[in-house]
Parts: structure tokens; C-alpha cells; sequence
């Protein structure tokens, strides 16, 4: 049997120069009920604001077809697959490479979050679909993680939390060590920084992508809560903070580690938002930042300075985060990018 790694493949940072971004057009109603229209409008501008950075293909299904259309801008390319949801960055494939500048699709085993939301048949299958569409060699892992679980900086390190990978409604057979050798067999990972906990309230059982992100091979940047010792997000993100700054990676070096503050809480059907701007999007030359109001302009200016800084040459295009975190996730939920390749393997 062949692991990605066999043949030198990996899966490369964020930043990294991509070819496209896939999107799933929002679908599960009894998700959004009364908000599915706006959830709709907030996918579309996102997807058409993207397309002025690189292409955007929508994944829309058959029976969706006709809405979508009167919603998309003639720009999106659009590519019917039957799902369930729209989170395409955890039902979706991972992307890897190579030295070669071949490029193939990671499946995971998908169960929607720990059986939260079902049926989810159809969302099982859409990683294969898509690359099966883009002709690509396809490996499938045995394995149940969504890829806003984890993060790489394309070097050999992967950052994620216990609370997540280690849940017993993922893969309750698995020990650490087992999860960190599939890890390293498909993505090229050699080394795990394990946080702790996600986000309070974050249904995703702790993703990732909610609370820290690398932003080069030796730094990183930590959504924290500092000023309010009762909020439950002060004791998660400052012993995650610890674990950071005691860290290292592959080549035994310190991380340089950024902070930005969490916006100010947001409740929806009496029940806490998990509001994130580590949940951004990096586009070929730019960032599309999730914002929380016009209270909450002060954190969201803050949020934006301090990501402009640490990557000065991307353009940072704010969007209304709102409409989407209704559904439970944010822009880089949402979205999946595919890395540029110039060649690909023979069909």
C-alpha cells in the first residue's frame, strides 16, 4: 500500500500560491430556517469577492441549480455535486504536492462533526467527487477528521486540539500516537503541537481554525481573551497561550507568537456564537477578515492592524461575519483552497 508520502507528497501552508477556492452553496434548511436567504446572499458575496483574487468554483446541488444561479456572479464557475451542508472546508478534500509540482486529493472520513447533523450521506462523498472532477490522484484515508481540525506550516508541523481529534465521537479506537502516524503518513507531518481546547461553544468540538493558525513556518497567531477572568474563554485560550510559547518545531526553534483579541460576545437563539478572526481567508494576494458589528469595531479595527502587519503585502478585504456564524462557522469554513500546479498527473 502507498501513503502520499511515498511519493513525496505533503500538504502545503495556506499562503502558499493556490489555483482556485471551492465553496459549498448553503442547502441543510432546518440549519438556517428563516436566515437560508441570507446565508445564501453572504456565500455568494464572499465567493464573488474572492473571484477577484482567483477563481471560484461553487459546488451546488442538481435540485439547487436554478436558485443558485440567481444568486451567483457569471464569474463563479459552478459544479453540481449532490450534499448535505455547506462546510466545505471539513467535508471537502485536502489538497497535497509535491517537489514534482504534481498535486493529489486527500478523503477523510467525514461524520459530520460526531453525528450532529444528519443525514450526511451525501457530504460523505463529496471530497471523491471533486477530485475525481479534477482528474487527480485520490487517497483515502481511514480516518475521521475535517480540515478545519488541523493546521500546518508546510514544514512539517501541525497544530490542533486534544478536545477535537482526540474526541471519542471521531475515532474512539485510535490513540494519539496512532492518530499522529495517519497524520504523518498523508500530510508529511513530523511533529504535533496538541492544544488543548477550542473556543467555548464551538460545536465543532474544538476546531482549529477557530483559535490559532501558523502565519509563516516559525510564527503564529493565538485568538485570546485576557481582561475577563469569568469568561470561559480566558482559562481555554491562556493555557493554550502556554503551550504556544513553549513550543517548537521540527528544527527545534521558538515560534514567534502573536496575539489578537476576541470580539465581543454574540448570542444567537440564546446561545453563544463562536466568533473567531483567526477564521480569515488567505486569497492570492489577499486576506478576507470576518467582522462582528459596529459594536465591535474597535476589536474588529484591532483585528485588522494586527493582521495587516504580519502580512503587509495582502490586500485585506473586511466581510459582515454575521450571517454565517448563524449556521456555526466563518469564512474559512466555508472555503477550500487548491494549491497551483502547473502539471498534473496523466488521466
Amino acid at each position: 500500500m502507498f501513503y502520499p508520502t511515498d511519493l513525496g507528497f505533503k500538504m502545503p501552508p495556506e499562503w502558499a500560491k493556490r489555483q482556485q477556492t471551492f465553496i459549498e452553496f448553503p442547502i441543510r434548511k432546518e440549519l438556517w430556517e428563516n436566515d437560508i436567504i441570507e446565508a445564501k446572499t453572504a456565500y455568494s458575496n464572499i465567493a464573488k469577492i474572492i473571484s477577484e483574487f482567483e477563481k471560484v468554483t461553487m459546488i451546488v446541488d442538481p435540485a439547487n441549480y436554478e436558485d443558485a444561479k440567481k444568486y451567483l456572479s457569471d464569474k463563479i464557475e459552478i459544479l453540481q455535486i449532490e450534499h448535505n451542508d455547506s462546510w466545505i472546508r471539513d467535508n471537502g478534500p485536502t489538497f497535497i504536492t509535491n517537489d514534482k509540482n504534481e498535486i493529489a486529493g486527500i478523503c477523510w472520513l467525514f461524520n459530520s462533526w460526531g453525528e450532529k447533523y444528519k443525514p450526511y450521506d451525501k457530504d460523505k462523498l463529496v471530497a471523491k467527487k471533486i477530485i475525481y472532477y479534477l482528474n487527480i490522484p485520490c487517497f483515502e484515508a481511514p480516518i475521521v477528521l475535517e480540515g478545519g481540525a488541523i493546521h500546518t506550516n508546510g514544514n512539517g508541523t501541525l497544530l490542533t486540539t486534544e478536545q477535537c481529534l482526540l474526541n471519542k465521537n471521531r475515532n474512539p479506537d485510535l490513540s494519539k500516537d496512532q492518530i499522529f502516524r495517519f497524520l504523518k503518513r498523508y500530510l508529511g507531518i513530523q511533529k504535533i503541537i496538541w492544544l488543548k481546547n477550542g473556543l467555548y461553544g464551538d460545536e465543532t468540538d474544538g476546531h482549529i481554525d477557530n483559535i490559532a493558525c501558523f502565519t509563516s513556518e516559525t510564527e503564529i497567531l493565538i485568538q485570546v481573551c485576557e481582561n475577563d477572568e469569568t469568561d470561559p474563554n480566558y482559562q481555554i485560550t491562556q493555557e493554550n497561550l502556554k503551550i504556544l510559547e513553549e513550543s517548537i518545531d521540527v528544527e527545534g526553534r521558538k515560534f514567534k507568537i502573536h496575539k489578537i483579541h476576541q470580539p465581543p460576545k454574540r448570542f444567537y437563539k440564546n446561545q453563544r456564537l463562536t466568533l473567531s478572526y483567526i477564521n480569515y481567508y488567505l486569497v492570492n494576494g489577499g486576506l478576507i477578515l470576518p467582522t462582528f458589528g459596529e459594536d465591535a469595531k474597535y476589536f474588529d479595527d484591532m483585528a485588522e492592524s494586527t493582521l495587516q502587519k504580519i502580512f503587509p503585502d495582502r490586500k485585506i478585504i473586511r466581510i459582515d461575519g454575521m450571517p454565517i456564524i448563524k449556521g456555526g462557522g466563518n469564512v474559512h469554513c466555508i472555503t477550500q483552497q487548491m494549491p497551483a500546479i502547473s502539471q498534473t498527473f496523466p488521466s
